[in-house]
């Protein structure tokens, strides 16, 4: 009996076997993506005129009806001290980031905006609420998209040009995000560890991918990481698996942080262990629009489409 399945838009095969051979700046054979997720004051909360309070922070409960406090001040630590600390550990190895920015942060902290474009950090888009988009009307996501354009504008003098909302995108999003004509990538995606040219000629555009792993995000909810020694050995050793492989064919990695989670005191060791073994060993600190560019530059072509099944 032979199984069919419907046709689809999915792709799992990629490059295959043989990726392709991209230079990255100085022979690196990583590029390392700092991404520092600003949420902070873009949480749901009553307070703010939401429908419910957040529920994740150092602990998983919702309080119902009534002001969190307690979920508040937990978000606030991380660009009242987390913010601080984390950018004094990327100063300590010349190391620049990109900072996934949800636009209503920027509103309530717009003094974080501008101290990391004055320190050549790059501000991609969250979206406007730490939110998902799955759900949200075409129309709603284009305005959405115009105002988020428009704020960060506004209060960091610098227009995003990636976009990458939590977890979930809508159907549309990475088209109304090329339709809007300013943004280089998008990286909603999670598949690879390159990567990928899904427009070229007078608009274009790369998926950059994203990684839940190599994330700090772990300190929370599933409590893989407990010290800031499990984080930067977890880290450290995807980092010289890809650098070995990178030997032949250059790797893309992805490290995600949050202020008020990595930023906590006995957490950051980790992070700087890290930082300090990807600079011993020649890893390339890069923003993520420097890595589209260069992905560009190279003329990497889209990985073939995989034949379907008969």
């Amino acid at each position: 009996m032979s199984w069919r399945i419907p046709d689809d838009d999915r792709d799992f095969l990629g490059y295959g076997e043989h990726p392709p051979r991209v230079a990255w700046p100085n022979g690196a054979r990583v590029a390392v993506s700092l991404v520092l997720n600003i949420e902070e004051g873009a949480e749901r909360a009553l307070s703010s005129g939401d429908e419910r309070n957040e529920a994740r922070y150092e602990v998983e409960e919702e309080l119902v009806g009534a002001r969190d406090f307690c979920m508040e001040s937990h978000f606030e630590y991380g660009s009242r001290a987390g913010y601080w600390r984390v950018m004094r550990a990327f100063a300590e190895v010349g190391a620049v980031s990109t900072l996934n920015l949800c636009a209503r942060a920027l509103v309530r902290t717009p003094w974080l905006g501008r101290h990391a474009v004055e320190n050549d950090h790059e501000i991609m888009c969250h979206g406007w609420r730490w939110e998902h988009h799955d759900a949200m009307p075409e129309a709603e996501e284009r305005e959405t998209i115009r105002r988020c354009v428009e704020t960060i504008r506004e209060h960091a003098g610098v227009r995003p040009r990636g976009w990458h909302v939590k977890s979930h995108p809508s159907k549309n999003t990475r088209r109304l995000l090329m339709e809007e004509g300013g943004f280089l990538y998008d990286s909603n995606s999670y598949n690879d560890d390159l990567p990928v040219t899904v427009r070229t000629g007078e608009s274009p555009y790369v998926v950059l991918p994203y990684a839940f792993d190599t994330n700090d995000m772990n300190f929370f909810g599933t409590r893989r990481f407990v010290h800031g020694e499990d984080f930067s050995r977890y880290c450290r050793d995807a980092f010289d698996c890809l650098h070995e492989e990178g030997d032949s064919v250059p790797k893309m990695m992805t490290i995600g942080l949050h202020t008020r989670i990595i930023g906590r005191p006995g957490r950051i060791g980790g992070l700087r262990s890290f930082l300090a073994h990807v600079a011993a060993r020649g890893g390339w600190f890069a923003r993520r629009d420097a890595i589209a560019e260069t992905w560009l530059a190279s003329g990497t072509p889209a990985p073939s489409a995989p034949e379907k099944p008969a």
